[in-house]
């Protein structure tokens, strides 16, 4: 039986080249255990937008290839949705992309007597993250030791959000360039009820913030 970290990463070898083709990058998946197992994909387009449209046809496409492949034995729900403001981060990329912003960071050992850190982002330094606190300690922690990574929301990076927003360059995070308000920059989630006899979808944007 596979453990549920090499079944998370098997089920994310088989739907990103599908999630690829329609567009769409993966971010995170993660599949959760108890009574019913959710597996969650969180994913975007390659300038960061993704509607709840866009959370639907993933979640189609993502959840016909799960039924032929069968890798989930018992019954779970699919959860497609966008990273939002607060957002992991996961890829190599993410740091860079996001340099300047606020971060928290937890690495899955000690670095100089600590495993959490909090600070703006500094981009990359060959394979370590750079961070600088408050007090302008800089730190150089290594990709290799991170465990979890988020952006902090912050009124800078609701300004930088809403900004990219108006010129265009995340056209059509809301919808056909609909406004947004800040709750619905937090994230979107589509969820889908699979093997419980007839699938049941429901949609819904996040209460939590980001893709939490």
């Amino acid at each position: 039986m596979l453990s549920e970290g090499d079944l998370t990463e098997r089920i994310a070898t088989l739907i990103a080249p599908a999630a690829a083709d329609l567009g769409y990058d993966l971010v995170r998946v993660r599949l959760m255990g108890g009574h019913t197992k959710r597996l969650q994909i969180m994913a975007e387009r390659s300038d960061g937008t993704m509607t709840i449209d866009d959370c639907e046809t993933l979640s189609r496409t993502v959840s016909a290839l799960l039924d032929v492949s069968d890798p989930i034995k018992s019954e779970y729900v699919l959860e497609v949705s966008s990273p939002g403001l607060d957002r992991p981060l996961v890829r190599p990329r993410d740091f860079s992309r996001f340099a300047g912003h606020e971060a928290k960071i937890e690495l899955t050992q000690t670095l100089d007597g600590r495993r959490r850190f909090r600070g703006a982002l500094g981009g990359l330094a060959e394979d370590a993250v750079i961070v600088t606190d408050e007090a302008g300690q800089r730190y150089e922690l290594p990709l290799a030791l991170i465990g979890e990574a988020k952006l902090v929301m912050t009124d800078a990076l609701i300004d930088a959000t809403l900004k990219a927003q108006k010129k265009g360059i995340e056209k059509g995070i809301a919808g056909d360039g609909v406004e947004m308000d800040v709750g619905e920059l937090r994230g979107r989630r589509l969820s889908r009820n699979l093997k419980a006899g007839k699938p049941k979808m429901g949609t819904s944007r996040r209460e939590q913030r980001g893709g939490d």
